[in-house]
C-alpha cells in the first residue's frame, strides 16, 4: 500500500490539529537507488478498548508517507466504539478483524505471521509513530536483515503532550540482562522502549515471536531471544515511536511488570551459551538480589506501617483487622448487631 495523503483521509475531529490530525510525513520516492523497490515495512496494531486514542493511533501509522507500508489492525472484540473507529479508516488498512483473542501478545503474533514484509513493528493502540519516522529511517538506514533498529522514544501524555525522550542503551545479551546497571540505571535508564524498535520480520519469526503466555514483558522476551540469535541493535538517533503514559496501561501495574522482567531475564541468561560461566552466575546472583531489595522497598512505599518498619506480619494482621472493622454492620429483624 502506497500511504494515503493527508487530504484523502477523513477529516480530523473538531480541535484536533497538528501530528497526526493535520500534518502528514514527507513523502518517500517509490524506488530506492538503482531503480530498486522499497522494502515492505509491516506495522501491527493490537487493540482491545482503546478507543480514545486509537484514532490518533491509526493516522501515525497512514500518513507515514512510505510508498510500500503494510497495515494490520488486530483487535479483541472491543466494545467502546474502536470497531467504528477501525472502519472508518479500513481503506487504507491492509487487514483488520474484530474478535476475541488469547491477549495482546497471540495479537501481534498473528499480524506477523499474516504480514509479507520484510521489516515490521507492533504500534499499540495508545501509542504512535513519530511524524517522518520510516522516510527518515530508510533514506538515512536503509535495512539489514540481520539488524534490529533502535531509534529514539516520544514520551507523551494523555493528551499528547511532550513529555520526555529517551533513548536505550542495550547492545549486547549482557547489557540487556543487567537490569540494575543498563536496563534500569540510574539517573538515565537503558531500557528499550517498544515503539522505537524497527525489526526484521522473518528473524522475529524464526525466535518464536511473542511468548504468548508473557503478557508483562513480552517485548523485552523478543529483544533476548533475537540477541541470542545473533542479531545486531544498531542506534540511529531518530525519534521513531511515541510510547503514551496514562493510567490504565499495564506498566503502571510497577511491581508484577519488574517480577516479570527479573524472571525473563533469568531464563534468558540461563540460555545465554555465549556468556561465561562466571558471567552467568554473577548476572542470576545480581538479579536475584535486585529482586529481593526491590520488594522490600516496594513493601515500604505500600504504607506508614510499614514505611516504619514495623514487622510484616503485624502489619498484615493490623489491615487485614482494619478492613474487618470497617465492613458495615448488618441487623436482623430484632435490631440486635450480628
Amino acid at each position: 500500500m502506497i500511504c494515503p495523503r493527508l487530504a484523502e483521509l477523513p477529516s480530523a475531529p473538531a480541535g484536533k490539529t497538528g501530528w497526526p490530525w493535520t500534518e502528514e510525513s514527507s513523502r518517500l520516492t517509490d524506488t530506492a537507488a538503482k531503480g530498486q523497490p522499497r522494502l515492505r515495512i509491516s506495522v501491527i496494531t493490537p487493540s482491545f478498548n482503546q478507543g480514545d486514542f486509537l484514532e490518533e493511533t491509526i493516522r501515525s501509522i497512514l500518513l507515514q508517507g512510505y510508498p510500500d507500508l503494510e497495515y494490520l489492525v488486530l483487535d479483541g472484540g472491543s466494545t467502546d466504539g474502536s470497531v467504528e473507529i477501525i472502519k472508518k479508516y479500513s481503506p487504507w488498512i491492509n487487514y483488520w478483524v474484530s474478535q476475541p483473542d488469547s491477549g495482546q501478545s497471540a495479537a501481534i503474533n498473528q499480524g506477523l505471521r499474516r504480514a509479507s514484509g520484510e521489516f515490521a513493528t507492533w504500534i499499540n493502540s495508545d501509542d504512535l509513530l513519530c511524524k517522518n519516522a520510516l522516510v527518515d529511517h530508510v533514506s538515512r538506514y536503509g535495512c539489514s536483515l540481520n539488524t534490529v533498529y533502535v531509534g529514539i522514544c516520544v514520551y507523551i501524555d494523555a493528551r499528547s503532550n511532550f513529555l520526555s525522550e529517551h533513548q536505550g542503551n542495550v547492545h549486547s545479551l549482557e547489557d540487556l540482562l543487567r537490569i540494575r546497571e543498563v536496563w534500569r540505571s540510574d539517573p538515565q535508564r537503558g531500557h528499550i522502549v517498544q515503539p522505537e524498535v524497527l525489526f526484521p520480520r522473518e528473524l522475529a519469526l524464526s525466535v518464536g515471536g511473542l511468548n504468548a503466555d508473557n503478557h508483562r514483558t513480552m517485548d523485552y522476551e523478543l529483544w533476548g531471544n533475537l540477541l541470542l540469535s545473533g542479531a545486531k541493535f544498531r542506534y540511529t538517533g531518530i525519534p521513531f515511536g511515541m510510547f503514551r503514559e496514562h493510567e490504565n496501561q499495564k506498566t503502571h501495574e510497577i511491581f508484577r511488570q519488574t517480577s516479570s522482567l527479573i524472571e525473563t531475564a533469568r531464563k534468558l541468561a540461563l540460555r545465554a551459551d555465549r556468556l561465561s560461566e562466571v558471567t552467568r552466575k554473577q548476572i542470576i546472583e545480581d538479579l536475584n538480589r535486585y529482586a529481593i531489595e526491590y520488594e522490600e522497598n516496594y513493601w515500604k512505599t505500600s504504607g506508614r506501617l510499614a514505611e516504619i518498619g514495623l514487622p510484616r506480619p503485624l502489619v498484615l494482621w493490623l489491615r487485614h483487622l482494619r478492613k474487618f472493622v470497617r465492613k458495615p454492620c448488618r441487623f436482623p429483624a430484632g435490631g440486635d448487631p450480628l
